[in-house]
C-alpha cells in the first residue's frame, strides 16, 4: 500500500506528458500538476499546516480543488470536504468540530459568496482562509503558486505513510448530526486499485467527472481513480446537461459515471441526437431502485459500450460491491453487483445473527475499504463497527446464491435526492428549531425528475401556522435539497407504544 501523493508521483514518473486535467480552457500535464502541487505544500507549510493538521475545501469541481487537496496530503494533513450546497451554518459545524486550519474556497460560484456565508461564526481553529477564484477574476490560487520561493522537497512524501489519516468525509445519520468518516491513504488507494481494474479503466481514458468532489464518487471513483489509472480528469461545475452532450463530443470522454438520473436528463435533452457520443464507452451508476429500461438505454441509445451498477457508502470509502462486465441489463439495474475483490459481506438479523441466502438482513461489511472510525466519536464508532470489524451499514437487503446483493431498504431512512443524501433526523432537527413548531418527522415521496424529495410533517404551536413561510425559513438554513417539498401539519403524529414516529403511517397517507 501506498499513499495519494505517491501515486501521483509514480504516474508522473511513467507518464509525465500524459494529460493530468482539462478545466477551464487549460491543459495541465502530469509532470506539471506534481509541479503545482509541491508548490502549493510549500506555501501550505508557510502558512503553518503540518502533518496531521485539517484543511477543508469548500469549492465545485476544478483543477484547483485537485492540485490544493493533495498538495495538503502531502504534507501529511487531512482533507476536509464540505458540500457545495451547505449553508454557511452548515459548514461552519463541520469546521468547527472537525478543527480546520485552513480553508480553501472560491467567491462567486452560483452567485455565492462562501467567505461571506460564515462570517461570524466561532471558528476557534480556522487561521486562513484562502480563496482559489473570485467573480472578480482575482486569481488566488496563482498567489500560492507564487507564495513560496522554492518548491517543496519530494522528501516530505517520505514523511507520511499508508495508516496516516488521507480525509475525512462528513455523513449525517440518525442523530441528525453529521458524521465525520475517517479514511486512510492506503485503504483508499487499495479499494480503487481493485475499482479500476473490476471496470477496467484504462490508461489515458478521458474521465468527465460529473458528480461534486466532496463526494466518494466524485474524489475517490473520480479524480483519485484517474491518478491510479493515469487517466485524464474533466472536472465538471455545474451540471447542464446540454454543456454535457457538447463535452462528450468536443472532448471525446470515454468514462463518465453518474446517478441515474443524470443519463435520463441527457437523453431527453433536444441536442441529444444532434451529439456523436461514440468515444463513451463506460459509465457506473448506482440507486436503491433502477429501472432495467435505463440501463438498456444506456447501453443501446446513448451507445455505453459497458454499464455498472455499484453501491457504497462513505463509510466503506465509497464502495462495496459492483456489477462484474458481461451481466446483463436486469442485473445491472435490480442488483449492486457482488462485493469487491478481498471484502466480506454478510447480511444479519434483528440479533446480528447471519440470515439465509435469499432472506432480508441488515448488511454488514468487512474488508480493506470500512473507515477507521469516526472523528472523536468513540461511542459512534463502537456502535457502528464491531469488535471483530463487521462495519453495519444500516441499509437492508438480500443476496442470492450467486453472491449479488439488493438493497431492498434503507434502515437510516436516508431520502437519496437527485444523487444527493438527505438524512431526515437532520431536516427535523432544523425543523424544530423554528419557533412555531413542536414536534417533526420527515420521509421522502416520490419525484419523477429527482428519484424522491423530503416531505414533512410536523406539530404546530398554532394550527394556523404559515407552512410557506416556513418552508422559506428552512430553505436560509438547510441546503436546497434538503428543504421539504410539502410540509403537512398534524394534531399529533402516529407513535409506538415506545414513542417512536411510525413513519410508515405516513406512507400510507
Amino acid at each position: 500500500m501506498q499513499t495519494i501523493p505517491g501515486v501521483l508521483k509514480q504516474t508522473v514518473h511513467k507518464n509525465p506528458d500524459l494529460a493530468a486535467i482539462v478545466d477551464n480552457g487549460t491543459t495541465t500535464s502530469y509532470r506539471d500538476l506534481q509541479h503545482q502541487v509541491l508548490k502549493v505544500a510549500a506555501a501550505f507549510q508557510t502558512k503553518g499546516l503540518s502533518k496531521g493538521d485539517k484543511f477543508a475545501i469548500w469549492a465545485p469541481n476544478c483543477a484547483e480543488w485537485i492540485v490544493t487537496a493533495l498538495a495538503g496530503q502531502t504534507l501529511g494533513s487531512v482533507l476536509v470536504t464540505l458540500n457545495t450546497r451547505y449553508k454557511g451554518s452548515e459548514a461552519a459545524d463541520i469546521i468547527r468540530r472537525s478543527g480546520c486550519k485552513l480553508l480553501l474556497t472560491v467567491d462567486g460560484f452560483l452567485g455565492l459568496d462562501y467567505p461571506s456565508m460564515i462570517e461570524g461564526e466561532d471558528l476557534p481553529d480556522l487561521q486562513e482562509t484562502l480563496i482559489l477564484r473570485d467573480k472578480d477574476g482575482n486569481d488566488g490560487f496563482q498567489n500560492l503558486l507564487d507564495f513560496a520561493d522554492a518548491p517543496l522537497a519530494e522528501e516530505a512524501l517520505d514523511y507520511i505513510g499508508p495508516d496516516d489519516p488521507s480525509d475525512i468525509i462528513f455523513t449525517s445519520g440518525t442523530t441528525g448530526l453529521p458524521k465525520g468518516a475517517v479514511t486512510h491513504h492506503g485503504q483508499n488507494i487499495s479499494v480503487f486499485d481493485v475499482f479500476t481494474n473490476a471496470i477496467d479503466m484504462q490508461q489515458g481514458d478521458r474521465y468527465l467527472v460529473v458528480n461534486p468532489f466532496f463526494h466518494s464518487f466524485g474524489y475517490k471513483a473520480g479524480w483519485l481513480s484517474c491518478l491510479i489509472r493515469a487517466a485524464t480528469i474533466y472536472p465538471l461545475g455545474v451540471f447542464d446537461p446540454g454543456d454535457v452532450l457538447r463535452r462528450i463530443e468536443e472532448d471525446r470522454i470515454t468514462v463518465m459515471p453518474g446517478a441515474p438520473t443524470i443519463f435520463q436528463t441527457i437523453m431527453d435533452h433536444p441536442d441529444f441526437d444532434k451529439r456523436d457520443l461514440s468515444s463513451l464507452r463506460l459509465a457506473t451508476t448506482g440507486a436503491t431502485v433502477i429501472p432495467v429500461d435505463l440501463i438498456r438505454k444506456m447501453h443501446e441509445v446513448i451507445g455505453i459500450d459497458h454499464v455498472y451498477s455499484a453501491y457504497g457508502l462513505t463509510e466503506t470509502c465509497g464502495v462495496v460491491s459492483l456489477c462484474r462486465k458481461g451481466d446483463d441489463f436486469e442485473t445491472i439495474a435490480t442488483t449492486v453487483g457482488r462485493p469487491l475483490p478481498e471484502t466480506e459481506v454478510i447480511l444479519v438479523d434483528e440479533d446480528g445473527n447471519q440470515v439465509d441466502t435469499g432472506e432480508e438482513g441488515e448488511i454488514w461489511v468487512r474488508g480493506f475499504n470500512a473507515m477507521q472510525g469516526y472523528l472523536d466519536a468513540p461511542e459512534d464508532t463502537a456502535h457502528t463497527i464491531t469488535s471483530d470489524g463487521w462495519l453495519k451499514t444500516g441499509d437492508v437487503g438480500t443476496m442470492d446464491d450467486k453472491g449479488y446483493l439488493r438493497i431492498t431498504d434503507r434502515k437510516k431512512d436516508m431520502i437519496i435526492v437527485g444523487g444527493f443524501n438527505a438524512y431526515p433526523a437532520e431536516i427535523e432537527k432544523w425543523l424544530m428549531q423554528h419557533p412555531d413548531v413542536i414536534d417533526a418527522a420527515v420521509i421522502g415521496m416520490a419525484d419523477d425528475r429527482l428519484g424522491e424529495v423530503p416531505q414533512a410533517f410536523i406539530i404546530a404551536r398554532t394550527p394556523d401556522i404559515d407552512t410557506e413561510a416556513l418552508m422559506t425559513w428552512i430553505k436560509e438554513r438547510i441546503s436546497n435539497f434538503k428543504v421539504p417539498r410539502k410540509i403537512t401539519v398534524l394534531e399529533d403524529l402516529p407513535r409506538n407504544a415506545s414513542g417512536k414516529v411510525q413513519k410508515f403511517l405516513f406512507e400510507e397517507m
